[in-house]
């Protein structure tokens, strides 16, 4: 199918004739809406709204079914897409409580003309989105991939660990930051963890002896300053996370309940709980396969001619999970160490160390998030892991 020109339409069945597709390409100013109904003909037609008047882009649904209806068409499905990002899924739950049919895409899925330059614009963008849901719809899964909309609930609880992650990282910037800024004039012997380090400041002396400069001295501790205030941030999404995992009342929630679950797992905190459940485990998946696809830790395999190679995993799913995963374990060859688990990676290592190792944490940290997830699920407890009462 031409990247360029309209699609056009083959004998389909009835309901498909009686559907109309909608394919927005989302900016802050503008929003593109791509639509094509096959009894309307063979056209993409491309309207600009201005972006965030979902009052427009109603009122235009609403003339091109009353189009529909005026062809003799009883029933009008509406199908809708827009690519995951900018804008999150408010837009997906206005769609739907207006009765129509709307898909979330993942944008690394839709395929792209290789043959040479890539040319986008949004013009053309929408239009291939338009395409990508058509085929979807009648029936070609790899035409796109549909993202899974959270429910308003589930999305405002990953609200929680998503901020402390970012907290953590702005922390970490501070502190390298006033670090670097002691290295440039020789000060090396640094370790900024008292609430006093600030203090003795007018004590430290530059490489070549001379006192730390005046300047230099008030930026360190305008620094410092906003330092403290993260970290005291940080403090607070912690005590409020470790109130929700570690507390003893039932709770309604069947997430809470999953996460207090697996901090009886020694070895597994507050952290890794929180992120797991709130990334990975607040959907259902229908097989282990499912599970690990969404994590990214799915080999991802060459094999074309005599040409075959192990890429490693394909890290297609979910990163936040993924590096959890891979540093739970780490953890979990430290603290359960004679799990079955465990046991399977040291006989598989061996005495080898280096890349070797971190291969194998991979393999490693998939079945243990497969495993993780029986035991939310099913309560069966990874073999021979200690649980804390």
């Amino acid at each position: 199918m031409n990247g360029q020109t309209d699609f056009t339409a083959k004998v389909e069945p009835e309901d498909f004739k009686n559907t109309l597709f909608l394919a927005m390409e989302l900016s802050r100013s503008t929003w593109l809406v791509a639509t094509f109904a096959p009894r309307l003909g063979d056209k993409i037609s491309v309207h600009a709204i201005p972006g965030g008047d979902t009052k427009r882009l109603l009122e235009l649904v609403g003339r091109l079914q009353a189009k529909l209806q005026d062809k003799d068409v009883r029933r009008v499905r509406t199908v809708c897409c827009y690519e995951a990002g900018y804008d999150g899924f408010w837009l997906h739950r206005v769609l739907v409580n207006h009765g129509i049919e709307n898909h979330v895409l993942d944008a690394a899925s839709l395929p792209i003309d290789r043959r040479a330059k890539h040319i986008k614009t949004d013009n053309i963008d929408a239009k291939r989105l338009l395409r990508a849901i058509v085929g979807f719809v009648q029936g070609d899964p790899q035409s796109c991939r549909v993202v899974r909309a959270p429910t308003p609930e589930e999305e405002d609880a990953r609200r929680l660990h998503r901020e402390r992650q970012r907290l953590v990282r702005e922390r970490t910037g501070h502190l390298n930051r006033i670090k670097a800024l002691l290295i440039t004039h020789g000060i090396r012997a640094l370790r900024i963890t008292d609430g006093k380090w600030c203090e003795r400041l007018d004590k430290m002396r530059t490489g070549d002896g001379r006192p730390i400069p005046a300047r230099l001295k008030i930026e360190i501790e305008r620094e410092w300053k906003r330092l403290k205030v993260v970290a005291e941030q940080v403090r607070e999404v912690e005590a409020e996370r470790d109130r929700l995992v570690k507390g003893s009342e039932p709770s309604a929630d069947a997430c809470t309940e999953k996460m207090r679950q697996l901090v009886k797992l020694h070895g597994i905190g507050a952290e890794f709980a929180t992120v797991l459940t709130r990334e990975v485990f607040y959907r259902p998946f229908q097989n282990r396969r499912q599970v690990a696809s969404y994590v990214g830790l799915t080999p991802a395999p060459y094999d074309s001619g005599d040409t075959k190679h192990d890429q490693g995993i394909d890290k297609a799913g979910n990163t936040r999970a993924r590096v959890i995963a891979v540093q739970m374990a780490w953890l979990w060859l430290r603290y359960q160490s004679k799990s079955e688990l465990s046991l399977w990676y040291y006989r598989r290592v061996g005495d080898l160390k280096g890349r070797v190792r971190r291969i194998m944490i991979i393999a490693l940290a998939r079945k243990l998030v497969i495993a993780l997830w029986r035991y939310v699920e099913t309560g069966r407890v990874p073999t021979g892991a200690i649980v804390t009462t």
